[in-house]
C-alpha cells in the first residue's frame, strides 16, 4: 500500500549519525531524505517515542530513522538514526545515553 509522498527535511545530527555507517560522503542529506520518502510512501513506518515517527528502511531494514511528522504542511523531519542487530555501526544505545546525559530541562 502506498501513501502521498511528504516533504523531507534532515537535521545535521542525523547526517553525522549516517556519517557514522557511510564513510565517505560529502554530504548524504539527499541519500537519506530519497531513502526516508522511499520508506514513507511504502508504509514503513510506526510510532515512536515522544510523538517521533520511526521509518524503517526499505533496502536495508536494521536501519531506523527517527522523524518528527508535521502533518498539516505535510513535511517529515529526520532528527537521528540508529541501526538495530549485532553489528550496528551506528547503535540505538547511543541515542539513548546521549538523552540520559543530556541536563537541559525538558518541555514536555
Amino acid at each position: 500500500m502506498s501513501r502521498p509522498g511528504v516533504l523531507v527535511g534532515v537535521t545535521d545530527h542525523a547526517i553525522e549519525r549516517y556519517r557514522q555507517r557511510v564513510a565517505g560522503r560529502l554530504d548524504p542529506r539527499a541519500e537519506i531524505a530519497g531513502r526516508v520518502g522511499e520508506a514513507w510512501a511504502a508504509g514503513r513506518t510506526e510510532p515512536g517515542e515522544r510523538g517521533t515517527v520511526l521509518v524503517r528502511d526499505v533496502a536495508d531494514r536494521e536501519l531506523v530513522f527517527v522523524c518528527r511528522h508535521d502533518a498539516p504542511r505535510g513535511e517529515l523531519i529526520v532528527v537521528t538514526l540508529w541501526e538495530e542487530g549485532d553489528e550496528a555501526r551506528v547503535p540505538k544505545r547511543f541515542t539513548d545515553a546521549l538523552r540520559r546525559d543530556d541536563k537541559r530541562p525538558r518541555r514536555d
